[in-house]
């Protein structure tokens, strides 16, 4: 985030440095949308994302944030953004994608058992 977005440069980095440092002892180095893997020598290409967009937000326990690489941060901040300027009935993250139905093996003991 640029610094004239969130207020005085240094105070704001050093705020960032605060939760980033936290949220990387708490969640392991994995995206959470691509899953991609980070190590110390890319971990800079992994960033703290806000689920509720409010960088003012950060519990001790670090539930209003999820690590993200920098191509999955930009595109959720691309969806809020959308959201915001066409607007819509609830926020992006708000509705759940509802769980699979169709069950590929639900025949299969039927047929095991007749051979």
């Amino acid at each position: 985030m640029a610094a004239d977005n969130m207020g005085g440069g240094s105070d704001y980095a050093r705020r960032e440095q605060g939760y980033r440092d936290r949220a990387l002892k708490l969640y392991p180095w994995i995206c959470g949308r691509c899953s991609r893997e980070f190590t110390y020598s890319n971990l800079r290409e992994l960033t703290v994302h806000h689920k509720d967009h409010n960088h003012e937000n950060n519990p001790p326990d670090g539930s209003n944030w999820e690590l993200l690489c920098l191509y999955c941060h930009d595109n959720e901040h691309s969806k809020y953004h959308e959201h915001r300027l066409y607007g819509g009935d609830e926020t992006p993250r708000e509705k759940e994608p509802e769980p699979a139905r169709h069950n590929p093996f639900a025949g299969l003991k039927g047929l095991l058992d007749k051979k």
